[in-house]
């Protein structure tokens, strides 16, 4: 009779276990861990902080975890091209394995700095990243392969990855072949176009502009015309103030539609990824043309479109009834420890062949007092968790981080997450820039929480 009873006992307690991980546990949830741009040149693996790791395991715990890897992996094999998307970036290749250790899976290496180091640094880094096992998507050997969507398999769903980029050095855009020349190496490109809205009196003030300064281009087209001109490469159009009103390719939009209403088919969920800087006159709102894209990619039949680019957060937008997170701003930001750069970084600063890094860091931010180090938005994020059950996403995570606003060099850059205080600014922050897009966030229990109206 013992024996029995104990028999039923533990299938009592088994079953239990079941209904509880079947019912309302984890495994009816599906997470992920959205993070912003990682720019990374020093080991994660070997801190120890407590909202160090509470962080890590934040990412470890998602089902997947994504991050914008705006870096390159070689050992200065490459050449750096004659220009870079700001910094030359470059890491030690280990550094993929840092990624996994942190828990990321999926990443995109369609970015300004995908062309760094022309085709050659490009096609090292996916090779570190492939060996390594980070799914990647954004760049390769032709535009075809640079849009593909690239898929990861978990023991819950099949995620699908899409990843693009309109800010970029003309060099590092993809190309296809005519099948009488090769096709061009390089990332997935969506260009657009810009139109500067100015009042008439500006207007007529840049045609005389023009008239004076560049008289073998004046067309009697330009002459007459009542509202509109080119100047300079630059569109300008009459209008009641003065905006940049921007337009999204619709070659390049139609291309990467097309992709994702492919994986769609293919994939339990698809993440369509855009880096972008681009703005609407403040860092912190997004250009009209990427609002244009990231909902066309929603009707396309993406369940999460994903930011990152300008460093800075921008506002979430629910898109019927899906996330678009504009900018997710950065993640890891260690781009003060470069270990080398090329000539064309010193010259414009005057430095000479005996010039070391450092002087070069300490001069463009002339000792820390100006440009990123006295800029704190820069320094400030949040790790996404949006999570879905069977009747889809119902509910959005938003953990504040911080990297380190005024620490020295060698400590900042590195996430972690913030305090409470710092937690309720950055949330705070987040909230303002959101409403715009009507998007309600409460800040509870140090982070912020986003209801979704399944």
């Amino acid at each position: 009779m013992k024996i029995i009873t104990f028999y039923i006992f533990t299938f009592f307690i088994a079953f239990s276990s079941i209904c509880k991980t079947n019912g309302q546990s984890n495994n009816n949830i599906f997470t992920m861990a959205l993070t912003g741009d990682a720019i990374i040149t020093r080991k994660l693996s070997v801190y120890k902080e407590p909202p160090f790791l509470e962080m890590i395991n934040l990412i470890r715990s998602a089902d997947v975890a994504f991050t914008n890897f705006e870096m390159l992996l070689h050992d200065y094999e490459p050449f750096p091209m004659h220009q870079s998307g700001g910094t030359y970036m470059r890491a030690e290749p280990s550094m993929a394995k840092e990624l996994i250790w942190a828990g990321f899976d999926i990443v995109s290496t369609a970015n300004n700095h995908t062309g760094d180091y022309g085709a050659e640094g490009m096609r090292l880094t996916l090779k570190y990243l492939n060996d390594y096992g980070l799914v990647n998507a954004g760049a390769g050997e032709s535009l075809e392969e640079a849009r593909e969507a690239k898929f990861i398999e978990t023991s819950k769903a099949r995620v699908a990855l899409i990843s693009c980029a309109s800010t970029f050095p003309d060099h590092s855009r993809a190309g296809t072949s005519r099948g009488d020349t090769n096709s061009r190496p390089g990332l997935s490109p969506l260009r657009f176009s810009t139109e500067f809205i100015v009042t008439k009196e500006h207007f007529e003030n840049i045609k005389k502009l023009k008239r004076e300064l560049d008289p073998n281009k004046f067309s009697d087209k330009d002459q007459n015309s009542i509202d509109k001109i080119s100047f300079s490469g630059r569109n300008y159009r009459v209008g009641g103030k003065n905006e940049i009103m921007t337009k999204t390719n619709q070659k390049d939009l139609k291309e990467i539609e097309r992709i994702v209403k492919s994986s769609i088919h293919m994939a339990d969920y698809t993440i369509v990824t855009i880096h972008a800087h681009e703005s609407n006159q403040k860092k912190s709102v997004p250009a009209q043309f990427l609002i244009e894209f990231s909902r066309k990619m929603i009707d396309a039949g993406a369940d999460v479109v994903v930011g990152h680019g300008p460093h800075v957060l921008r506002g979430i937008e629910i898109y019927n009834g899906k996330p678009i997170f504009y900018s997710l701003a950065n993640f890891m930001f260690q781009n003060e420890t470069l270990l080398r750069v090329p000539e064309e970084n010193y010259a414009p600063y005057n430095l000479g062949a005996n010039a070391q890094i450092n002087d070069w860091n300490s001069k463009r931010y002339a000792n820390d007092t100006r440009g990123f180090p006295t800029e704190r938005e820069i320094w400030e994020s949040v790790v996404a968790v949006p999570k879905w059950n069977n009747e889809g996403l119902f509910k959005i995570e938003l953990h504040p981080i911080t990297l380190g606003f005024k620490e020295k060099r060698t400590i900042r850059g590195r996430p972690m997450l913030a305090n409470k205080k710092l937690s309720k600014k950055i949330i705070n922050d987040l909230i303002e820039r959101s409403k715009p897009f009507g998007t309600k966030i409460e800040f509870k229990d140090g982070i912020g929480i986003i209801n979704i109206n399944n």
